[in-house]
C-alpha cells in the first residue's frame, strides 16, 4: 500500500508541475488537449520500451555497447596517457589509497571526444539523420510542432542544446518566440548522446542498465518540455507555426573526414569545458563550505551546500514521489544538478545511492537527466547568438525563463517513472 501511495503522489506530482508552469506563464485557457496528449506519450513511450521484448532487449543491450565503445576509448586513451589512464604505473602503488588511482579526467572523460567524433560520423552517414527525421515526424503529428520545432527537439535526443540548432539554422531567423523558447526548453531537459556515457559509468553501481534509462529519459522529457514550454510561452496564434516538413540541410558535413575532424574538435572542447567546470564548481562548494563552518551547527551537524540544496529541493522530489525519509538527501542531488551540473549530480547520487530505496534511484536518475542549470545558459545563449544574432534580444530574453521550463521537465520525467510499478524495470 505504501508503493501505491507513492504512485498516487507521483501522479499528483504530474499536474504539480504543471499547475506550476501555468501560473509562470500567461495564464491562458489550459490546452486539455496537448496536456492530455504529452502525459499519455509520455507514458506510452516509457511503457513500450520497457514491457515489449525487442525494444527492452535493445535498451538492456546499451549498456554493454558502452562497456565496448570503453573498451575501445580506453586503447586510444592508455596509447596518449599511459599509467594515467588505468595501465600499469611505474611505481608501486599504496594499496590503502587505492581508490585515489582513479583519474575521472583521464579514465572517464575521454569517451566524450570519441562519442562526439563517431556521432558526427553516424550523422554523415545519415543513420542519425533518419532516426532524427522520424522522431520529428512522430512529435509533429502528435504534438502539433511546426516543422522547425519537431526536428530542433528531435536532434536534442542525440546532439546538444547548441548543436541540435544548427540543423534549422536558416529559420532561427524566422521562427516564432514561442518556438524558439520550446527549443531552448527541450535543450535544457535532454542530454546530448556524447556525454551519455559519463552518466552510465557514474551511475553503475547503484543503478542496473543504466545506459537504457539515461536514453529513455532523453527521449520522454521532450513531450514534457514541449507541454511545459506551450503553457509558459504559448503559440501567438492559430496558423503562425509551419507545421510543414523541415528538411535537414545536406551540407553539415562536406565528407566523412570533415565530420571527424570536426566532431573530435567538438569533442575536445566539450572535454576541456567539462574538466574547467568540475574544477570551478567543486572548488567552489568547498569554499562556501568552509564559510558555513563558520556558523553553528544546525539540527546537530554543520551547515553545507548539500544540506541548504536538500532543504530547498526537498519538497520539489517529494512532489515527484519520493519518500520524505529521502528527501533531503535526493533533493541535494536536484540542487546540485541545478546550481552546478548533472556531473557532480550523478555523482553525489552515486555516493549516496546505496543509502536510497531503488525507487528513489530511479527517478532521480530520471529527473537529474538534463542539461537544465546555471552554467548552461550561458552555454545556451552563446551557442544560438552564433548561430542567429540578430535574435539576441529573444535569447537573452527567454534562455533563463527556459532554465525553470527545462528543470520542471526533467521532474515530470521522474514523476512518470515513479507512477510505473518498479516491477516494470527489474
Amino acid at each position: 500500500m505504501e508503493d501505491l501511495g507513492l504512485q498516487l503522489r507521483s501522479f499528483l506530482g504530474l499536474f504539480a508541475f504543471i499547475g506550476i508552469a501555468w501560473l509562470l506563464g500567461p495564464r491562458k485557457s489550459l490546452p486539455w488537449k496537448l496536456i492530455i496528449g504529452a502525459i499519455v506519450l509520455q507514458f506510452a513511450i516509457a511503457i513500450a520500451l520497457y514491457s515489449l521484448g525487442p525494444t527492452r532487449a535493445f535498451l538492456a543491450s546499451l549498456t554493454g555497447v558502452v562497456s565496448a565503445l570503453q573498451a575501445a576509448t580506453m586503447e586510444g586513451v592508455d596509447f596518449v596517457f599511459g599509467y594515467l589512464s588505468g595501465a600499469n604505473a611505474p611505481f608501486v602503488l599504496d594499496e590503502n589509497n587505492a581508490g585515489r588511482t582513479f583519474i575521472f579526467a583521464f579514465q572517464a572523460l575521454p569517451m566524450v571526444i570519441f562519442l562526439s567524433a563517431l556521432s558526427a560520423l553516424l550523422w554523415r552517414w545519415r543513420i542519425l539523420e533518419f532516426v532524427v527525421k522520424g522522431f520529428a515526424w512522430a512529435f509533429r503529428k502528435t504534438l502539433g510542432l511546426s516543422g522547425a520545432a519537431s526536428l530542433g527537439a528531435s536532434a536534442n535526443i542525440f546532439l546538444g542544446m547548441t548543436e541540435s540548432p544548427l540543423l534549422i539554422k536558416p529559420r532561427m531567423p524566422q521562427i516564432s518566440r514561442s518556438d524558439l523558447f520550446l527549443i531552448m526548453t527541450v535543450g535544457f531537459s535532454t542530454v546530448a548522446g556524447s556525454v551519455m556515457a559519463v552518466y552510465v559509468s557514474q551511475l553503475s553501481g547503484i543503478i542496473d542498465g543504466a545506459a537504457g534509462h539515461i536514453v529513455t529519459a532523453s527521449l520522454i522529457s521532450i513531450p514534457a518540455a514541449v507541454l511545459l514550454a506551450r503553457l509558459m510561452y504559448p503559440a501567438d496564434g492559430a496558423g503562425e507555426e509551419d507545421r510543414s516538413t523541415e528538411k535537414i540541410p545536406t551540407e553539415v558535413y562536406h565528407s566523412s573526414m570533415d565530420a571527424l575532424t570536426r566532431g573530435v574538435t567538438d569533442g575536445v572542447k566539450l572535454f576541456i569545458n567539462i574538466i574547467a567546470m568540475l574544477l570551478v564548481f567543486t572548488a567552489i562548494v568547498a569554499l562556501v563550505n568552509m564559510m558555513l563552518g563558520a556558523f553553528p551547527d544546525v539540527g546537530g551537524a554543520p551547515l553545507s551546500v548539500d544540506r541548504i540544496l536538500g532543504w530547498v529541493f526537498a519538497p520539489i522530489v517529494w512532489l515527484a514521489g519520493v519518500p520524505w525519509a529521502e528527501a533531503t538527501q535526493a533533493g541535494a542531488v536536484m540542487g546540485l544538478k541545478t546550481a552546478l551540473n548533472e556531473i557532480i549530480a550523478y555523482g553525489r547520487l552515486s555516493e549516496i545511492g546505496p543509502e536510497l530505496s531503488p525507487r528513489t534511484n530511479l527517478i532521480m536518475t530520471y529527473a537529474v537527466c538534463g542539461f537544465a542549470n546555471f552554467s548552461s545558459v550561458g552555454i545556451l545563449i552563446g551557442g544560438m547568438l552564433a548561430i542567429a544574432p540578430s535574435r539576441r534580444e529573444d535569447i537573452l530574453d527567454l534562455a533563463p525563463k527556459a532554465l525553470i521550463s527545462g528543470t520542471f521537465a526533467t521532474l515530470m520525467t521522474g514523476a512518470v517513472i515513479g507512477v510505473l510499478p518498479m516491477s516494470l524495470f527489474s
